[in-house]
Parts: C-alpha cells; sequence; structure tokens
C-alpha cells in the first residue's frame, strides 16, 4: 500500500504537466492562439423527412437530389382522382343537408295548409252527416222502425267520423304552429357534420400535393413515380440550408470560456470562413466522442456545444470538419 501512493501521486503530477504543456492542442482536442480559444467541431446541417399525410399512388416527382428549393415549392403529387370524388360527394352531402334544413325552417306551404284544411272541411262535413243519422236513428228505434242493430251501426260511425274529423284539425294545427325547434337543431347538427367532412375531405385533397416546408436542397429520393406509399412514408429527404450549425466539444477546464451569445469564426479546412455564434452548450458531461477520441482521451469527459452559422455558404456539408475559434471579448 505504501508502494502505491507514490506511484499514483508522480501519475496525478505528470498528467498535470502534460495537460500545462499543450498536450490537449497536439491532440486535436482544443488549442489557443493569442488568447482565443480554439475547438474543433462539425458541420450539423439538419434534414427532415418528407412524406404525405394520405396514403395513395404517386403520380408525379418534380424534383431530383440536389435540386435547390424553396419553401412551398411543389414537390411530388398523388394521383387525385379518389380524393376529387370523395370531395364531390361530400358537397353533394352538404347540399342534401341544407335543403333538408331549409325544409325545416320554413315549414309547411302555404298549398299543404291549404290541403290540410280542405282535410278538415271533409272529416267535419263526414262528422255531421253521422251525427244527422245517429240521431234519425235515436228517433225511430222507439216505434221499432230500425233495430238495436241499426242504431249501433249510426252509433259507431258518428263516432268513427267524429275521430277523423279531430285528427284532421290535429294535422292542421302541427302545420301552422310549424316544425319544432329539436328538429330544426338536429338539422343543422346534421348540416354542420357534412360541412366537417367536406373540410376534411379538402384537406385530403390538398394533402396529394407535397410542398418544400423550408428552403434546402434535395437529399435523397426514396420513392419513385407509380409508386404506392402510405401516409407518413419517406417519399424524398430535404437537407435544410438554413439555420446551419457547428457541433463542437469543449473540455471541464475550458468549459467557463464557452458562452452563449459569444462571437465565433468558423474556418473549413478549404479556407472559407464564417461567422456565427454559440447558441447552445449542454449542461451534460458526456465522454469524448468518436471524431476528435484518441486512445489518451477516451475517459475524459467534454461538455457538447452549438454554434449558429450566420449566412452559411453552400461549401458547408454535413460532417465537415471545421475549426471554431471563440472570442471571448465579443457577443452576437
Amino acid at each position: 500500500m505504501k508502494r502505491v501512493l507514490p506511484v499514483v501521486a508522480i501519475l496525478a503530477i505528470v498528467a498535470v504537466v502534460l495537460w500545462h504543456s499543450g498536450l490537449p492542442e497536439r491532440l486535436g482536442l482544443r488549442a489557443s492562439e493569442n488568447g482565443t480559444l480554439v475547438l474543433y467541431g462539425n458541420v450539423d446541417i439538419r434534414t427532415a423527412t418528407l412524406g404525405f399525410r394520405v396514403s395513395g399512388r404517386i403520380a408525379r416527382l418534380a424534383v431530383d437530389e440536389g435540386d435547390v428549393v424553396k419553401q412551398g415549392d411543389l414537390l411530388a403529387e398523388l394521383e387525385p382522382t379518389p380524393f376529387n370524388e370523395a370531395v364531390n360527394l361530400a358537397k353533394a352531402t352538404v347540399a342534401a343537408r341544407q335543403a333538408a334544413l331549409d325544409k325545416l325552417i320554413a315549414g309547411p306551404r302555404a298549398a299543404e295548409i291549404a290541403s290540410a284544411r280542405a282535410v278538415v272541411a271533409e272529416r267535419q262535413a263526414d262528422a255531421e252527416l253521422a251525427a244527422t243519422s245517429l240521431k234519425r236513428a235515436q228517433q225511430l228505434r222507439p216505434r221499432d222502425t230500425v233495430s238495436q242493430a241499426t242504431l249501433d251501426e249510426a252509433k259507431a260511425a258518428s263516432d268513427a267520423a267524429n275521430a277523423r274529423a279531430d285528427a284532421a284539425q290535429s294535422d292542421l294545427d302541427l302545420l301552422l304552429e310549424g316544425n319544432r325547434k329539436e328538429d330544426i337543431d338536429a338539422g343543422r347538427a346534421d348540416l354542420n357534420a357534412a360541412k366537417a367532412s367536406l373540410a376534411s375531405a379538402e384537406t385530403d385533397l390538398a394533402d396529394t400535393r407535397l410542398l418544400a416546408p423550408e428552403g434546402g436542397v434535395i437529399n435523397s429520393r426514396v420513392e419513385e413515380i407509380g409508386a404506392v406509399v402510405s401516409a407518413t412514408e419517406a417519399v424524398l429527404v430535404l437537407s435544410l440550408t438554413d439555420p446551419v450549425y457547428v457541433r463542437a466539444y469543449v473540455s471541464e477546464p475550458e468549459l467557463g470560456r464557452v458562452q452563449p451569445g459569444l462571437a465565433v469564426t468558423i474556418t473549413t479546412d478549404g479556407g472559407a470562413s464564417y461567422e456565427g455564434s454559440i447558441g447552445y452548450v449542454s449542461p451534460v458531461a458526456e465522454f469524448t466522442p468518436k471524431q476528435v477520441e484518441t486512445p489518451d482521451l477516451r475517459t475524459d469527459l467534454v461538455y457538447r456545444f452549438r454554434v449558429v452559422v450566420k449566412s452559411p455558404g453552400p461549401d458547408l456539408r454535413q460532417g465537415m470538419p471545421v475549426t471554431v475559434r471563440i472570442h471571448e471579448d465579443a457577443a452576437s
């Protein structure tokens, strides 16, 4: 045990000496130029996997790999025929529901009321005739001029005629009162449901056109014309031209020198230079990523941070190694 402690102490001293002697610079994790912190990272261009929100057969692909597109540009289309048919059906349903509601609101026509009045008059006349026949039978029955059966038949006929007259009057009263509020509300609800179905059908039709959500470059053409694709299935992959980020890492001793808002200069191996600013510093430590990993650094912890590139150029490509110089005396 006594031998172990001196060895540990010696190793700790050697590590400190190596760190301050510039080992991290030689290993490529960071460097320093006249007080400017120099770090190394990679271009991080975000991509969007694009697909239709509805299923169908691809009828047109308007772009190919490498094409530059602007926001809103048409990229692809599905065969629209079934979606047009669904819209037409929904429109017809809306028209039918609208007509039914208009009929409920308008109530009965004048001709219908007149016809109901005529039926009431006819039924009342029948009831008066039956009442007269009953009265005559009641007068003749005591003298045995008519039988009891005849009297009973006359009474039944009179009662039936009165019932028919009352029913006709009730029908007329309902027509004059108009349709119930509940029936009109139900008709209006049916119309609103039909309109919602129409809006959904029109949305599906619009979704047969795939538009660019942002400006960028078509990175990959996954499907071809004639392919039947399901909803959300990948059709194209779009690389966004703005924003463009640089993903870099800083060791714990230098973490205090990397703050959001600091201005930076990004330089490619080809000599192109861009301005940017630090937009995010991760609060979580992680092991040194593979792109800057060496056997001596595999157990070291670093912090990831992101640089937002101002006015990025087309020569910045995904994964490209770049040099980041942090100007600690200026904020973006």
